[in-house]
């Protein structure tokens, strides 16, 4: 799966970092394989695809399912934030759209943003760019 995943327990955020060609199939993979996890419950999440290179969508409907999928595995009790950097056009629009999907879904606790850079992600998020780079 060419997106990497590091779990910052002390700052309650999952760092995930997207690269080479995405298809549904990694994206479903990563919701299903992260946020299963119960120590993981509650916390804000960041998903860098700047080194994305391509984005095998096969088709726009599973940009909803992901919404769906990703909004029924929302704790009910807390809420938290999610970060998309996206610096690329289509994977900008994507993100915008996962974000309304989500937003729309009745069981989301979660509110999406969606950006150009880390920086900004990051000062949305609330947390140092440190928290974003790699071990």
């Amino acid at each position: 799966m060419p997106i990497d995943v590091r779990i910052d327990a002390e700052r309650r955020l999952v760092v995930a970092s997207a690269h080479g060609e995405m298809t549904d199939e990694d994206v479903f993979g990563y919701q299903r394989s992260v946020w299963s996890r119960p120590e993981v419950q509650g916390f804000n999440e960041i998903v860098d695809m700047t080194a994305v290179r391509h984005i095998a969508l096969p088709h726009p409907d599973r940009v909803r399912d992901l919404a769906e999928l990703s909004a029924s595995m929302d704790p009910s009790h807390t809420s938290s934030r999610m970060a998309i950097v996206a610096p690329d056009d289509f994977a900008y629009g994507l993100g915008r759209m996962f974000g309304l999907h989500r937003k729309n879904e009745e069981l989301s606790t979660k509110q999406v943003g969606v950006f150009r850079t880390l920086e900004e992600a990051m000062a949305w998020l609330g947390v140092a760019r440190e928290a974003a780079e790699p071990d």
